[in-house]
C-alpha cells in the first residue's frame, strides 16, 4: 500500500463513494417505482420496466444484492480513508478522517442520491435493472445464504415473507388514486370513474320510478285510448297489465309495434303476441350487480319487487347509465321538471322527487341511507302525515309542506342549508 500514490487512493475512494451513491440511490428508485405504472410499461415491452419488474418480484434478492453490494463498498471506503490519513497524518488525523468520510457518505452517497431517485424513480431504477439482472445471477449464491440467514431471523418473530400483501386495492383506495390524477384524467372521466364506484353502494330502489308514477298500458282499456298512447307515448319501453300494474302481463317495445299501427287488423291479440314477458328484479340489488343483470339477461326495463313480491317501481338499463355518465336529455325543463327555483333562493321540489337527484343537483347532504324520495324521507322524520303550512328543519335545511294529498306530500319547498351540524333539531309547525 505504501507504493501506491496517495492521488490513485483517493481515486479509488471517490469510485467506491460513486458505487455507495448508485446502490443507495437504486434501491430507492426501484423501492418507489409506481407499481402500476411499471406493470404497464412492462407489458409495453419497455426494457427497463421488464427488467426492474423482474428484480421485484422476488425483493428481498434485491434487497439483499444491493445491500451486500453497499456494505460492502462502504466497509472498503472506511478501510481505505483509514490508510490515507495513517499516511497523511498517523493516528493523530483518523478521528477527523472518520468524520469527514461520515459526512461525505451522509451527503454524497446517502441523502442526496435517495432524493434524487425519490423524485425521479424511473430514471435511477430503469438503468440501475440493466445491471442488477446479471449481477444478481453472478453473486446469487452469495445473496441466497445471506437471505437464508436474513428469513431465519424473521421466523422467529413469525414473520414470512410469503405472507406479504398483493397490490391490490379497495374501491376508496382507487377512489383516492381517482381524485389525485389531476389533469391526467380529465374532470369528466374522474366523474364517470367515480360513479362506476359508487354504483355497488345504490341500489335500484335509489334510482327506480315508483310505483304510483309508473305508465304503462292498461288492456282492459278502449282500444281508443290503448292507440292514443301508443302513438303520443314519450317511452320507448312500456309494461303491460290487466287492471293495475300488480297483474302485469309483460313489456312492450314500441319499435316492435310500430310496423303494426298501419295494418286494420291490429288489435289487442296482436299487441299481446308482442309483449315481452315480465322481468323482475329484487329489491335491494346494487346497480353494478343489476347492470350485469341487465347485459347476461339482454334486458333493459324490469320491475322492482319486494320480498312478497309486491311491485315497488320500475327500474331501466338508461337509469342506471345516467348514474355514471349524467342525464342523457338536453332539455332543461325535462330535467328539472320536479324542481321550480324561487326568487328567494329557495326550490318548490316534488315529494316523489328522489333524494339521490336532488343531493346531486344541488350539491346537498340529504340523508340517503332511509326512504329514497323526498315525500318518504318527511314522513319518516315527522312520523305523521304533516299538514300544509307544517314547517320543519330536515337535517340542516328548512323545509315547508306546501300540499298534501292522497296520504303523501306532494310539494314542498326546500332552503338551502342554514349552518352545518350533525342533528336536525326537532320540528318546528306553523
Amino acid at each position: 500500500m505504501d507504493d501506491i500514490p496517495l492521488s490513485a487512493l483517493f481515486g479509488v475512494l471517490a469510485f467506491l463513494i460513486l458505487l455507495s451513491a448508485f446502490f443507495s440511490g437504486s434501491e430507492t428508485g426501484l423501492m418507489t417505482l409506481n407499481r402500476y405504472r411499471l406493470r404497464h410499461l412492462a407489458k409495453a415491452k419497455h426494457p427497463g420496466a421488464m427488467r426492474a419488474a423482474k428484480l421485484l418480484e422476488k425483493p428481498d434478492r434485491l434487497i439483499g444484492l444491493i445491500l451486500l453490494g453497499n456494505n460492502l463498498v462502504n466497509i472498503l471506503a472506511s478501510a481505505l480513508s483509514t490508510i490515507i490519513a495513517l499516511r497523511l497524518g498517523g493516528e493523530g488525523l483518523l478521528a477527523v478522517a472518520t468524520l469527514l468520510l461520515t459526512v461525505v457518505v451522509l451527503v454524497f452517497a446517502e441523502v442526496a442520491p435517495k432524493t434524487f431517485a425519490a423524485l425521479h424513480p424511473e430514471r435511477i431504477a430503469f438503468p440501475a435493472a440493466f445491471i442488477y439482472v446479471p449481477l444478481l445471477k453472478v453473486v446469487y449464491p452469495l445473496v441466497a445464504v445471506v437471505n437464508a440467514l436474513a428469513h431465519s431471523v424473521l421466523w422467529l418473530f413469525r414473520i414470512r415473507p410469503a405472507d406479504a400483501t398483493t397490490l391490490s386495492l379497495s374501491s376508496e383506495e382507487l377512489r383516492t388514486v381517482v381524485n389525485e390524477a389531476g389533469a391526467m384524467i380529465p374532470q369528466r372521466h374522474q366523474r364517470m370513474l367515480l360513479n362506476i364506484l359508487d354504483l355497488e353502494k345504490a341500489t335500484v330502489e335509489d334510482i327506480m320510478v315508483p310505483r304510483n308514477d309508473v305508465v304503462g298500458i292498461d288492456i282492459e282499456e278502449s282500444w281508443d285510448e290503448i292507440m292514443e298512447q301508443l302513438i303520443d307515448s314519450p317511452y320507448t319501453k312500456l309494461p303491460v297489465y290487466r287492471d293495475s300494474v300488480d297483474h302485469v302481463i309483460g313489456f312492450l317495445y314500441l319499435r316492435n309495434a310500430v310496423h303494426l299501427l298501419t295494418q286494420e287488423n291490429f288489435g289487442r291479440e296482436e299487441l299481446l303476441k308482442i309483449v315481452r314477458e315480465p322481468y323482475f328484479v329484487p329489491e335491494g340489488t346494487p346497480l353494478n350487480k343489476q347492470l350485469l343483470n341487465f347485459q347476461r339477461q339482454k334486458r333493459r326495463i324490469g320491475l322492482v319487487v319486494d320480498e312478497y313480491g309486491d311491485i315497488l317501481g320500475l327500474v331501466t338499463m338508461e337509469d342506471i347509465l345516467e348514474e355514471i355518465v349524467g342525464e342523457f336529455t338536453t332539455d332543461p325543463a325535462a330535467i328539472s321538471r320536479d324542481v321550480h327555483p324561487q326568487e328567494d333562493g329557495s326550490y318548490l321540489v316534488d315529494g316523489g322527487m328522489h333524494i339521490r337527484d336532488l343531493n346531486r343537483m344541488f350539491h346537498w347532504e340529504l340523508p340517503t341511507a332511509g326512504p329514497k324520495t323526498l315525500n318518504g324521507l318527511i314522513l319518516e322524520y315527522m312520523e305523521t302525515i304533516p299538514e300544509p303550512g307544517t314547517s320543519l328543519l330536515l337535517a340542516g335545511y328548512p323545509v315547508e309542506i306546501l300540499q298534501s294529498k292522497d296520504n303523501a306530500v306532494k310539494t314542498a319547498r326546500i332552503w338551502p342549508r342554514l349552518a352545518r351540524h350533525t342533528e336536525a333539531p326537532p320540528p318546528a309547525h306553523h
